[in-house]
């Protein structure tokens, strides 16, 4: 007998497990912003279910709505900041105008792309050259 998946009621923030960066700063937006959302390693996660690639989840955080929706990187940041309400709503609102959501895309991927080398940071954080989804 074949069941059918349970619809997710919130959304995923999706982050690299292996990247203690990427854990350090999924725990911050957990404990600072307090999003109503699941924060899933993507190592553990059922990407098949989120409409995920492992390629994708390893090149940049990923924020996947209730319907399944998924965005990534500056834009999921700017989603799940959105999403917690309050203070943060404003600056998540502010990632997505141009031009400070060009900037933003773009410091998003040189703190992606070096993320083995901020604090908190291992070489199992290194992501390769331009590996992109």
């Amino acid at each position: 007998m074949r069941t059918r998946p349970v619809p997710r009621t919130r959304p995923v923030l999706v982050f690299d497990g292996d990247c203690g960066f990427c854990t350090t700063s999924a725990r911050f937006a957990e404990r600072r912003l307090r999003p109503d959302c699941d924060l899933v390693p993507w190592q553990f996660a059922d990407l098949d279910a989120l409409g995920v690639t492992p390629e994708r989840a390893g090149h940049e955080v990923l924020w996947v709505t209730p319907p399944g929706r998924v965005y990534g990187g500056a834009e999921a940041v700017a989603k799940l900041l959105l999403y917690a309400g309050g203070g943060w709503a404003p600056l998540g609102a502010l990632l997505r105008l141009p031009p400070i959501r060009w900037a933003a895309h773009a410091v998003y991927r040189l703190i992606a792309d070096n993320r083995h080398r901020m604090p908190g940071g291992t070489a199992a954080c290194a992501v390769p050259p331009r590996r992109t989804p």
